[in-house]
C-alpha cells in the first residue's frame, strides 16, 4: 500500500458516500410514512446541528490521531445509519438514522480533503490538488447521478424502502476501503492529545481572527455551501409542487449530478482561465439568479436555472476549497475544513425549520424567493469584505 494509492481509494470512498440510491425517493419515503415538509426540514436541521457540534472536534481528531482513523469512524457510522433507516417507520426512527449519518459525515468532512492534499504534498504534487479534488467531487456526483438513474427504477415500482437495503452494502464498501488508506507524513500539533481544547481554540483564532484572508474564504465558502445545501432539500418538494411524477425524480437528479460531475472534472481549467475575483463574483451572482429563476417558473422553464445552478456548484466547490487550502498550514488542515462545514451546518440548522414552515404556510416559491434574497445579502457582505481584504493583501505584498 502506497501514498499514491490514496488517490483512487478516496475516489471510491467519495463514490460510496454519494452513491445515494435513496435520495430520489427520500421525500416520497417520508411522505409515505406520514411526514410533512416541515418534518423533513426539522430532521435535517437537527442533523445539521449535530454535525455543527461535532464538525470541529472531529476535524481536530483527524489532525491529531490521523485522517485515516477519522475516515474509518465516519464510514462505520455511515453503515450504521443506513441499517437504522432500513428498519425504521417513524419520525423518531428517521431522525435516529439521520443523526448517525450526520455523525459519520462530520468525521469524513475535512478529513478526506486534508488526506488528499497532504498525500499530494508528500508526493510533491500540491499543484495537482484542484485537478484531483475536482475529479474526486466529479466521481462523487457521477455516483450520485448514477444512483438517481437506478433510483428511478424503485420509483417506478413504488419500492421506497428497498434502496436503503442496498445502501447498507454500498456504505460497507467505503468502510473497507477506509481501512486500506495510508496515513501521509504531516506535521502534528504539539500537545495535540494533552491540550485538545486549547489547540482547537488556537486554530479557530488563527483561521477566523488572525488570518483575515482565510477567514473570509471560509465564510464565503460556507455561505455558498449553505446555498447549495438548501436547494438540494428544496428540490424534491419543488418537483412535487410542479407536478412532476415521482418516477422521473431519479432521472432528473441523475442528469443534474452528471452536470456537477462534468464541471467539477474541468474546474481546474476554469480556475486557470479566469481571475480569482471574477470567479468569486460570478459564483454568487449565478447561484442567486438561479434561485430567483426557480422561484418564478412553474412550467418546464424551471429546468434551465436548476441546471445552471448545478453547473455552477460543480465549479464552486473544488475552487473554493483550493483557495482555502493555500492559506492553511498542514497541521490544522482538517480542522480548518471542518470549521467551514461547521458554519454551513449551523447556518442550515438555523434556517431550515423556518424555510420548512414558510413552505407549508405559504408556498415553496415564496420560500425560494425569500432564500434568494437572504443568501444574496449574506453572500454580498462577505464577498465585499473578501475582495477588499485581497486588495489590501496585494498592496502590502507589492
Amino acid at each position: 500500500m502506497t501514498i499514491q494509492a490514496n488517490i483512487w481509494k478516496l475516489y471510491v470512498i467519495k463514490a460510496s458516500k454519494w452513491m445515494m440510491l435513496f435520495m430520489p425517493i427520500i421525500w416520497l419515503f417520508y411522505k409515505e410514512n406520514g411526514l410533512t415538509v416541515k418534518d423533513l426540514f426539522i430532521i435535517q436541521a437537527i442533523n445539521s446541528l449535530l454535525v455543527a457540534i461535532t464538525e470541529i472536534p472531529s476535524g481536530y481528531v483527524a489532525d491529531v490521531l490521523g485522517r485515516k482513523n477519522s475516515l474509518i469512524i465516519g464510514t462505520f457510522f455511515g453503515c450504521l445509519g443506513f441499517i437504522i433507516y432500513s428498519l425504521s417507520f417513524s419520525f423518531e426512527g428517521f431522525l435516529s438514522a439521520t443523526l448517525c449519518l450526520g455523525f459519520g459525515q462530520s468525521f469524513i468532512s475535512g478529513s478526506d480533503t486534508a488526506l488528499m492534499y497532504d498525500s499530494l504534498k508528500e508526493l510533491n504534487r500540491e499543484k495537482d490538488f484542484i485537478k484531483l479534488e475536482g475529479r474526486t467531487i466529479s466521481m462523487g456526483n457521477f455516483a450520485e447521478g448514477t444512483a438517481g438513474m437506478i433510483g428511478a427504477y424503485f420509483l417506478t415500482n413504488n419500492s421506497y424502502r428497498i434502496p436503503f437495503y442496498y445502501q447498507v452494502g454500498i456504505a460497507f464498501i467505503g468502510f473497507l476501503i477506509a481501512l486500506l488508506l495510508v496515513e501521509p507524513k504531516t506535521t502534528k500539533l504539539s500537545d495535540g492529545i494533552n491540550k485538545p481544547w486549547k489547540n482547537i481554540k488556537n486554530i479557530i483564532r488563527f483561521s477566523l481572527i488572525e488570518n483575515k484572508l482565510l477567514r473570509y474564504y471560509i465564510l464565503y465558502s460556507a455561505i455558498i455551501g449553505t446555498t447549495t445545501l438548501s436547494i438540494a432539500w428544496f428540490a424534491q418538494p419543488f418537483l412535487d409542487f410542479v407536478k412532476i411524477e415521482g418516477k422521473f425524480n431519479g432521472i432528473i437528479f441523475g442528469l443534474l449530478n452528471y452536470t456537477v460531475a462534468a464541471t467539477a472534472f474541468y474546474a481546474h481549467q476554469i480556475e486557470k482561465r479566469f481571475k480569482t475575483n471574477s470567479i468569486l463574483i460570478s459564483i454568487l451572482l449565478t447561484l442567486i439568479a438561479c434561485y430567483y429563476g426557480i422561484s418564478q417558473f412553474t412550467h418546464y422553464y424551471w429546468a434551465i436555472p436548476l441546471t445552471i445552478f448545478y453547473f455552477t456548484r460543480g465549479i464552486a466547490t473544488p475552487i473554493l476549497r483550493d483557495y482555502m487550502n493555500r492559506e492553511t498550514p498542514s497541521e490544522m488542515r482538517a480542522t480548518v475544513m471542518s470549521i467551514r462545514s461547521f458554519i454551513i451546518r449551523l447556518l442550515f440548522a438555523s434556517l431550515s425549520p423556518f424555510l420548512g414552515y414558510y413552505t407549508d404556510t405559504y408556498s415553496i416559491q415564496e420560500a425560494l424567493l425569500f432564500s434568494c434574497i437572504l443568501f444574496f445579502i449574506l453572500g454580498s457582505i462577505v464577498l465585499i469584505l473578501l475582495l477588499s481584504n485581497k486588495k489590501t493583501e496585494a498592496t502590502l505584498n507589492s
